[in-house]
């Protein structure tokens, strides 16, 4: 009886995935590109709605988090394959499931991390970062989740995975008032550690400091590593997370203590020139250029880590503000001022 009923539920489902499946149009509105170059080779235009596999699930997408990574995608720093469709995490309603998918049916609302989020439609595999939502969630609860996933699971997993954060430990925290920042900030404060805040303009060193930070430099006006060594009294920072990249590299080692640890995730500036190994050795110091898919590789990791973003995020413990929101046909804008460091807290697209 008991198999009968698990047979039945799951034909149902595959007729409802069925019948969404036929609503489903052939194409979609997605931002693209089949070169690389400035924000003029990005176009927006319609693009193939992805076909799903048996372990997939195809997401309608109501909300898309903008990150400065595709600027390094666009440029070629980073590798990519022809044609790109941007984005790399957002929230919304799962429209079909494949055969083999477990945990999940039509209608479910979700947030999740994975490439091609600036579409109206995205194939995410239901084995990989994808979280179910509440039936109950808003769309202004989804906006949230989008805002959050990538900065919040940086933060969680790099404060934890890349140095042990122990009371009263100096973070020397670069572009603290972003949205992976502002993550850091509160995640870094909750663990214990003394958060030393660099940004550029004094507005942005209050909201850090309003999330976390107990010391400020302002990069415009004061010398960073002349400050450091006033708030750490000569002995330097236990751990620097370091998303600025080639102009501040140097800086950062000047910085670090000895037996300190390096966490270089950025390239902001642009990337950070090959490094002679033997540099680290005066001070012992630990290098890192660490993503969060090398620290969610398991299902036992993600799982924990997901857990971890949920509680977080639900209650307050760890908040990203959206500066604004765009409609989705908006997104040059939205780039062009993330990447003129225009913008604090999360930019986020409204997909339509």
């Amino acid at each position: 009886m008991l198999r009968f009923a698990q047979s039945s539920s799951r034909t149902f489902l595959r007729t409802m995935s069925a019948q969404a499946s036929s609503t489903i149009p052939k194409t979609q509105k997605a931002w693209f590109l089949n070169e690389t170059g400035d924000l003029d080779v990005v176009k927006y235009d319609d693009f193939p709605v992805p076909k799903i596999g048996d372990k997939d699930v195809l997401v309608k997408n109501k909300y898309a988090g903008v990150n400065f990574i595709e600027a390094y995608y666009r440029k070629g720093i980073y590798p990519l394959q022809k044609p790109y469709v941007l984005g790399q995490e957002a929230s919304g309603t799962v429209v079909a499931i494949g055969e083999d998918v477990q945990g999940l049916e039509v209608n479910d609302k979700v947030a999740y991390v994975a490439g091609a989020s600036m579409a109206q439609y995205t194939k995410v595999g239901s084995d990989k970062l994808l979280v179910k939502l509440p039936a109950s969630t808003s769309d202004d609860q989804l906006k949230i989740y989008a805002a959050s996933m990538i900065s919040v699971l940086t933060a969680l997993t790099f404060t934890k995975e890349c140095y042990s954060i122990q009371k009263g430990d100096f973070a020397l925290l670069y572009a603290a008032a972003g949205s992976a920042g502002l993550a850091f900030d509160q995640t870094l404060k909750k663990a214990g550690a003394r958060v030393i805040a660099v940004a550029s303009t004094d507005a942005k060193l209050k909201l850090a400091q309003e999330y976390g930070a107990e010391f400020l430099i302002n990069s415009s006006k004061e010398d960073i590593l002349e400050r450091v060594q006033q708030i750490t009294n000569g002995e330097g920072v236990s751990v620097v997370y370091d998303s600025v990249g080639k102009d501040t590299f140097e800086t950062t080692l000047d910085a670090v203590k000895r037996k300190g640890t390096v966490v270089s995730y950025g390239n902001a500036s642009g990337p950070v020139e090959p490094v002679v190994l033997a540099k680290l050795s005066p001070k012992n110091v630990k290098l890192l250029r660490p993503r969060i898919f090398g620290y969610l590789g398991s299902q036992e990791e993600w799982e924990y880590y997901s857990n971890e973003l949920v509680t977080a995020v639900n209650s307050g413990e760890v908040t990203i503000p959206i500066s604004k929101t765009y409609s989705m046909s908006e997104y040059k804008q939205a780039a062009t001022e993330l990447e003129a460091r225009k913008t604090t807290g999360k930019t986020v697209l409204e997909i339509s």
